[in-house]
């Protein structure tokens, strides 16, 4: 079914799947690999606000909090389940961040209120008009010269990749996925408004080509207004 704004897709495509999650993610993804080079490109610093977008299961804000105390990280997502086995893992580790239940596309934070944005393997779950939306969402939160760093499956490298892919696309759908596929994300990010946008590494995996990128809030220009109160 294609996702509204009031729905989302679970990690892998099936609720009753959630709990396998992170296992097979840690095996077919290099997920040790990808997640700490995403770290190390959005170069986080003490006293920075962090938001963790499509946070999941809480790997990742498990990681950012634990090799950042000086930080405050928020994770949000959609999905109930996921968010409880975020908060059992943060628990068991002894670390605090905020979790939230929303949507992508109506983020309940003000805007300007983060310096970073992350998100791995989320933006894939998402139709194009909600991949932008929740660009668009990203954008309003972080502050002026902010960075949102993604890790998501990106355009495979060769024909083998492709066909990795093709089970992805048959857990997550093929409608939300085509874009990744196609190499899009980039595109989209410069759609909503960001720039600086790069692809920075792709990574063969067991299930397709997964790619870095980066993005940045413009520092000058204020967002959506008119171009003469913007100059």
């Amino acid at each position: 079914m294609k996702p509204s704004s009031n729905s989302y897709i679970p990690a892998l495509g099936y609720r009753w799947l959630t709990r396998f999650y992170d296992p097979i993610v840690r095996i077919t993804t290099r997920e040790a690999t990808f997640k700490d080079a995403l770290l190390r490109q959005a170069s986080i610093q003490d006293g920075h606000r962090i938001l963790d977008l499509g946070c999941g299961t809480g790997t990742l804000a498990v990681l950012i909090k634990g090799a950042h105390r000086g930080v405050e990280v928020f994770g949000l997502d959609a999905d109930p389940e996921a968010l409880k086995l975020a908060r059992t893992k943060l628990e068991a580790a002894g670390l605090e961040v905020q979790l939230n239940q929303g949507l992508s596309s109506a983020l309940p934070y003000a805007a300007e209120s983060f310096d970073r944005a992350v998100s791995s393997l989320f933006l894939h779950h998402l139709p194009s008009e909600l991949k932008l939306e929740a660009m668009r969402e990203a954008l309003r939160v972080l502050r002026p010269g902010g960075e949102f760093h993604i890790a998501d499956w990106g355009k495979p490298a060769n024909a083998a990749m492709r066909l990795a892919f093709v089970g992805v696309q048959l857990l997550d759908g093929f409608p939300t996925t085509t874009d990744n596929v196609r190499g899009l994300l980039p595109d989209l990010l410069g759609l909503a408004g960001f720039e600086n946008v790069e692809t920075t590494n792709s990574y063969s995996t067991l299930l397709g080509t997964l790619s870095l990128y980066r993005a940045r809030k413009p520092s000058t220009r204020l967002v959506g207004c008119a171009p003469t109160v913007c100059q």
